[in-house]
């Protein structure tokens, strides 16, 4: 049989560059991947090197081309899903002046306060622009900093010669698209978090003048701005010869991961929710109308289905805290893990954990974990929060410790599903989960104890933002229409909550007093000192 039309889905996320091959009726065909190093500076920092990027996209389609020869070939678009909120300064030539300053990087908080300061003041922000940027955006900048809105004053006042030299910001999927193309665009996802847009309608998301002038950056610097599903070009040549690919490739402007995983997860209904377990996770639903919570810190944004929104209730860290426990408190030649019977080469660091987790039961011998390694974004906005371990003995095995991760995330998320139920003005009943993390069964019943609700699975969740990128591609290209996607999509894989869900909802409520009583603790202790 003929390989039908392939979309080469580009997935760049936090951990690292993936690709893979999608049909338009959501096949999957093949999966490489490359790690990308973050870099943690002081003060705050956190980069990744764009060109490394770059190089391993090279590497990972040469992973597909090898796999799959007749699937390559048959690519004729290429779509990309990316990390959102970096912030990258070229020059007029498309050159990085700097490395990405990505969603974690909190170094331009101090530079937002100083921009937008004034009386009456929320946080250090003026109340009148919060007031302008709720009416236009549908939300604000956020006070951490961990934005593009706070990294280009940060690279505006640190970095004045760079600045100056500066041609566009762009986010991840901006530079992706340009360095594909040869053209500078923003999406109407990519753009929103540079808070300079009028979201009103969801059809015509343009630049709001006033915003523009107020942010402080030079309104030559912002890019055009394209819907995920505009085809904005083929290959440029240099492109084409370093994916190996032909320069007739049309590439779709494509998503950041939180739009691209809405799709990816066929949750294209309206009010119909998904949880994405990654580095970090969130609950996201799409949506008739733009509609804000200031006090959860949620709100519908702007995405690629052209005339919705998508909720969107970002936590801070989840998979990075079993990314943390595996580097940092196990490894696989440990005996926590040969105990569990998996060793580098027979499976994953979550076969491993799915052996032991159910050795452990609900409630972790007491153990509870707080899972805000890095802050926290909803349903605060807190970045002094930071992760510990609560009620420790000297019985506490570390077994107990990795359950009372896993249960910490899930409690963390059930503290945010209070404010999504208020927001999309019904509880949830059904949930898709999805996301590299998602993997481990033992996490996703976990998820069904704790959130008491059903948790429906696709049999391969770590490649939806991959499948998603496809879809838009195919969207763009005119292969399907977005009503097509819920049929195309298999969540067929149920944990319905069990015997414990009453003893998380005891766990529950001291998890919700430990953050009233700590948060002034942490304060005090991750207070930048003047």
């Amino acid at each position: 049989m003929a390989v039908p039309p392939q979309v080469l889905a580009i997935d760049l996320g936090t951990s690292g560059m993936k690709a893979a091959l999608v049909a338009a009726d959501g096949t999957v065909t093949g999966w490489a991947e490359r790690p990308v190093p973050l870099r943690v500076l002081p003060g705050g920092g956190a980069e990744q090197d764009p060109i490394a990027w770059w190089d391993a996209l090279a590497e990972v389609v040469a992973d597909l081309g090898r796999d799959h020869p007749e699937h390559l070939r048959a690519v004729t678009t290429i779509c990309s899903s990316t990390q959102g909120e970096g912030t990258i300064a070229v020059d007029a030539a498309g050159r990085p002046l700097t490395q990405c300053v990505t969603w974690l990087d909190m170094r331009g908080a101090a530079h937002l306060r100083r921009q937008f300061g004034g009386f009456p003041a929320y946080q250090g922000m003026s109340l009148f622009s919060i007031l302008r940027w709720l009416r236009l955006t549908g939300g604000m900048p956020s006070v951490t900093g961990k934005d593009p809105a706070a990294h280009m004053l940060f690279i505006r006042d640190e970095m004045p010669s760079v600045y100056a030299r500066t041609a566009s910001f762009l986010n991840v999927l901006d530079w992706i698209n340009l360095r594909l193309t040869g053209r500078t665009v923003a999406t109407v996802d990519s753009i929103l978090t540079s808070w300079v847009t009028d979201n009103r309608k969801a059809g015509d998301i343009r630049y709001a003048p006033s915003l523009v002038a107020a942010s402080g950056i030079d309104r030559d610097k912002f890019p055009p701005i394209v819907k995920c599903t505009e085809v904005i070009g083929t290959l440029a040549p240099g492109a084409a010869d370093h994916l190996g690919l032909p320069p007739s490739v049309q590439v779709v402007a494509g998503a950041i991961d939180n739009t691209a995983a809405a799709v990816g997860a066929g949750t294209v209904r309206d009010d119909e929710p998904h949880l994405y377990l990654g580095t970090s996770s969130w609950i996201a639903a799409h949506v008739k109308r733009k509609k804000t919570d200031m006090v959860a810190g949620i709100a519908s944004i702007p995405c690629a289905i052209p005339d919705r929104y998508l909720m969107t209730a970002l936590q801070a860290t989840a998979g990075a805290n079993l990314t943390w426990l595996r580097d940092k408190i196990v490894e696989f030649d440990d005996p926590i893990v040969s105990a569990g019977h998996v060793s580098r080469d027979e499976g994953t660091i979550f076969d491993a954990f799915d052996k032991i987790i159910p050795s452990v039961p609900a409630g972790a011998d007491g153990v509870l974990y707080m899972p805000w390694l890095y802050g926290e974004r909803a349903p605060v906005d807190d970045p002094h929060l930071r992760a510990g371990f609560l009620n420790i003995s000297l019985e506490t095995t570390r077994s107990d410790l990795l359950r009372a991760v896993f249960e910490g995330v899930a409690l963390n998320t059930r503290w945010m599903t209070g404010a999504v139920n208020r927001f999309l003005g019904a509880p949830m009943s059904s949930l898709v989960i999805t996301g590299g993390a998602a993997r481990s069964s033992s996490w996703c019943q976990i998820f069904a104890d704790v959130l008491g609700m059903e948790i429906r699975r696709d049999p391969r969740p770590v490649v939806v933002n991959a499948r998603g990128a496809g879809w838009i591609g195919a969207v763009g290209a005119g292969m399907i229409e977005f009503s097509d996607i819920s049929a195309l999509s298999a969540n067929n894989e149920v944990f319905q909550p069990g015997s414990d869900q009453g003893r998380y909802d005891e766990i529950f409520e001291i998890y919700k007093c430990l953050h009233k009583q700590l948060a002034p603790v942490y304060k005090r202790l991750n207070q930048p000192s003047s």
